[in-house]
């Protein structure tokens, strides 16, 4: 069996630094170093819709936004493979597989979902007052992630730490059918980001999560204006009032983006005066450092970063048609493999009446018999 990395994102809106290094990054790192047999990256449209029901059409209008993320970072389509979510309802199929494996008590328990229910406010029921009610397709959409990985037997789920709990939901339900029904299932190991600041980027306002909902991203096809006005603004430390006061890196937005972003080659291009970044913490640490300069230097580091990506998503703008040929090529390459696994779970839940020449001649030999 060889090595698979399956990974994706929801098609909401464009992507923005958070996705970037929590996992784009590292996507494009995998795929350059060859050291996986295949690799699927998906446009998860259908899990967009769990929340997004009434509105279809802002899921239909950001396909094309994330597919040219993806290829503006440097995925390639000749070596992995790039597909549309409800292209393979091969996946839904195994999602109402899977939901005969898994409980109500423990998706409940499932700390990501439930964050994810909080943040969009869901509540058990409408109660009239205009609180959404909780969508089965939302709150069961561990079961719908479960059915992404293990269609292509990935061994390998790059995620941040806010998705851990949603790979060992999978591992749980492999392990549940693999007892019940045979070996089929592969379970898969978690790849996390090995620089801590890139496990979950905050926001511009310091707050803990980067997010399209409340206004705090720059996102990767921002205009080099857009990130000096999101830069500038960004939150440092509170009691940093003047340039001569002692400050906090601790929490500190714009430090915890340099530990993300900055290596020590920016200083010679960017700021001399410092040899790297820890020489810079334990000046604005003892004071005499001010946030302007180190936003100044941020700005550098972060266009620096984006202009190819920047530049390679302008030239694919010029042929959408193309776009989206690659995601159709990459989703009926995609079925192929999930319809396999398909037929080797439905044989194995003895549910491939058709294909079962030996049921059939069993069962017309027992009713000649009568």
């Amino acid at each position: 069996m060889g090595r698979t990395i399956l990974t994706g994102d929801r098609p909401t809106g464009k992507l923005h630094l958070g996705h970037y290094v929590g996992s784009l990054r590292n996507r494009v790192a995998i795929q350059e170093a060859g050291d996986y047999d295949r690799m699927f990256v998906f446009i998860a449209d259908v899990q967009a819709l769990t929340d997004n029901a009434k509105n279809p059409e802002k899921i239909r209008q950001n396909v094309i936004e994330v597919a040219l993320d993806y290829l503006s970072c440097g995925l390639d389509p000749s070596r992995i493979t790039m597909f549309v979510q409800s292209r393979v309802p091969e996946l839904c199929e195994m999602t109402q597989y899977f939901s005969n494996l898994v409980t109500v008590a423990r998706l409940q328990r499932n700390p990501t979902v439930k964050t994810e229910i909080g943040l969009r406010g869901f509540h058990e029921e409408s109660d009239g007052s205009g609180k959404p009610g909780l969508p089965v397709g939302f709150f069961t959409y561990p079961i719908s992630q479960a059915a992404d990985i293990t269609a292509f037997k990935a061994t390998t789920v790059p995620v941040g730490d806010d998705q851990e709990p949603m790979v060992e939901q999978t591992r749980e339900i492999v392990r549940s059918f693999n007892n019940t029904y045979g070996e089929v299932l592969v379970e898969p190991e978690v790849l996390l980001p090995s620089n801590d600041a890139c496990r979950r980027l905050p926001g511009t306002d310091g707050k803990a999560k980067m997010s399209k909902s409340l206004g705090n991203c720059i996102f990767l096809s921002d205009s080099p204006e857009d990130v000096k006005k999101k830069v500038m603004g960004m939150f440092t430390d509170p009691g940093h009032l003047r340039v001569s006061d002692p400050g906090k890196v601790e929490g500190n937005a714009v430090f915890i983006y340099l530990d993300a972003f900055c290596d020590d080659g920016d200083f010679g291009r960017f700021w001399p005066e410092y040899a790297c970044l820890e020489e810079v913490k334990e000046h604005y640490r003892r004071g005499g450092l001010g946030d302007v300069k180190c936003k100044k230097f941020l700005l550098d580091v972060l266009n620096d970063r984006l202009e190819p990506v920047r530049a390679r998503r302008r030239e694919f703008e010029k042929d959408i048609p193309m776009v989206y040929e690659i995601l159709r090529k990459g989703s009926e390459s995609a079925r192929e493999v999930a319809a396999k696994t398909v037929d080797e779970m439905r044989r194995a839940m003895k549910i491939n009446y058709f294909e079962d020449a030996e049921l059939i001649a069993l069962q017309a030999e027992k009713y000649r018999r009568q």
